[in-house]
């Protein structure tokens, strides 16, 4: 990021010393943490000179589909949260016509926020820096016994976690809830894979006397994947490795004593706050003798969640609390399009300053899959998490050597298995290289119908045909060690 902003200010003070002012500065990046930094720097330094001048935003190179989109509203919307931008572009592998309304659902999300002057009472932030990247790391709970699937220390992921909200109504139907998390079956029965949801929020527990659900869930459990639910549910039926939530009204009621409040065989508890308890009630959560797994940090209705949030973890910071948290969102919208924008916007604006070891997303209008799918894609929009290969690809224009949809799709079909790998897809040879430099691998136009491929920034393989191009890459990948086979899905049997 400093190598971008430096050489910007360089051009535009020669600019300045001829009297010319009609520019703005545009640091776009395919990475959007990158991306932030850079805008961040520009406009403190902007500051120290007193220049006013407009900011372009995008995310360059973003990919197409949701990806694409998360990417977007992650790099986008955190700089709108904070009020910086003035234009803006959507860059999607898709047609032109399409990038209109992810970018118009953005600029209209900054604009609202600037129009209703969303904030918090003033406080002094010390610990957020802007000028680097460095994480929160929140203390995982230890293993108690880690053979035990009801371990409590499976419920979160040291990457960052991904809570799913499970109803009594997705327990009618197993095998399709066990899918919608993403677990794998191994001999028929449910298990955790790599983008399997670590743990779910039973807001409403099944009677004990329900064998169907009641088998359901314990198939669930015995396949590592936690489970949380209020604490006047676990009373209600004390699940064998279950989780309590527990408000911080009722935490504060026990005088910080949270285990005096669980029911006999439920020993762990994860605490429900809203960013805006008294110093009092979480300086009580450090000194009690029972930590809980984790906060849930789910905001009012109203606030904005952004700067509650940023106000909750500077408090405690400086009270040295370090459990883990996870944010809550609830999110609500016609379009899938409502829940990647404003999930990236407002939590990405969290995620790309380290605050935050995991999020679960509640959306009524749509399905546990594509709410789960939506996370991971978050975690990964912002570094944290990688479940599956990232894709820088650029969006088509004149110079573009080949249909980039096509081609994108052909490459994902392939290659989308390898978590850990980013693969750029560029249509020419003009912005490649440039844009694609935090790639593993590239794969470049530079002459109708003709490849070169990309190891880095070393072109290793020049004028690969183009009806060649894909298993060459694929061989490319085999030969650096990157390649590992897509694993056989397994059928599951009737819970």
């Amino acid at each position: 990021p400093d190598g971008m902003v430096e050489p910007a200010f360089e051009f535009a003070r020669v600019c300045r010393k001829h009297d010319y002012h009609n520019f703005l500065f545009s640091m776009k990046a395919s990475n959007p943490l990158v991306m932030v930094k850079a805008y961040r720097l520009l406009a403190a330094e902007m500051y120290k000179l007193d220049w006013n001048y407009p900011l372009h935003l995008g995310v360059t190179e973003a990919g197409e589909g949701e990806d694409g989109r998360m990417k977007s509203s992650i790099g986008i919307g955190t700089l709108l949260m904070d009020g910086l931008g003035d234009t803006i572009r959507v860059s999607l592998t898709e047609d032109p016509e399409l990038e209109m309304e992810p970018c118009s659902r953005l600029a209209l999300l900054g604009t609202e926020a600037t129009d209703m002057g969303i904030g918090v009472s003033p406080f002094v932030e010390s610990h957020r820096d802007f000028t680097s990247f460095e994480k929160r790391k929140g203390a995982l709970p230890e293993p108690v016994d880690e053979a035990s699937p009801y371990d409590v220390s499976k419920a979160l992921h040291r990457d960052g976690s991904v809570f799913s909200v499970v109803s009594l109504k997705d327990l009618e139907n197993p095998d399709i809830l066990y899918r919608d998390l993403g677990c794998k079956f191994v001999l028929g029965l449910p298990f955790k894979d790599i983008a399997t949801s670590d743990s779910v929020i039973m807001p409403e527990l099944p009677d004990a006397s329900d064998a169907q659900a009641m088998l359901a869930l314990k198939r669930l459990q015995e396949g590592e994947v936690c489970v949380f639910s209020p604490l006047s549910e676990l009373r209600r039926n004390p699940i064998k490795g279950g989780v309590a939530l527990v408000t911080s009204e009722e935490f504060a009621s026990s005088a910080g004593d949270a285990a005096s409040l669980l029911p006999e065989g439920i020993t762990d508890f994860a605490l429900q706050v809203t960013g805006e308890e008294a110093e009092e009630t979480l300086a009580l959560v450090k000194a009690a003798a029972t930590k809980p797994v984790c906060l849930i940090l789910k905001t009012n209705e109203g606030s904005s969640r952004v700067h509650v949030s940023r106000r909750f973890f500077e408090t405690i910071t400086n009270l040295g609390l370090d459990s883990p948290v996870i944010h809550y969102l609830v999110l609500n919208g016609s379009h899938k399009d409502d829940i990647i924008i404003t999930g990236g916007a407002e939590c990405g604006a969290l995620l790309v300053d380290g605050l935050g070891d995991g999020v679960v997303i509640e959306g009524s209008e749509f399905g546990t899959e594509f709410l789960r799918l939506t996370s991971f894609g978050m975690l990964q929009g912002c570094r944290m998490r990688s479940t599956k290969t990232d894709y820088v690809s650029c969006p088509s224009c004149g110079r573009t050597l080949f249909d980039l949809q096509e081609v994108t799709n052909a490459i994902q079909e392939k290659t989308g298995h390898l978590p850990g790998v980013t693969i750029a897809i560029m249509g020419c040879i003009v912005n490649g290289p440039g844009e694609m430099a935090d790639a593993d691998f590239g794969y470049v136009g530079t002459v109708p119908g003709k490849i070169d491929l990309y190891v880095e920034k070393d072109v290793v393989r020049k004028g690969v045909k183009m009806d060649e191009a894909v298993d060459e890459l694929i061989d490319l990948i085999k030969e650096y060690g990157r390649w590992v086979d897509p694993e056989p899905a397994e059928e599951s049997v009737a819970a």
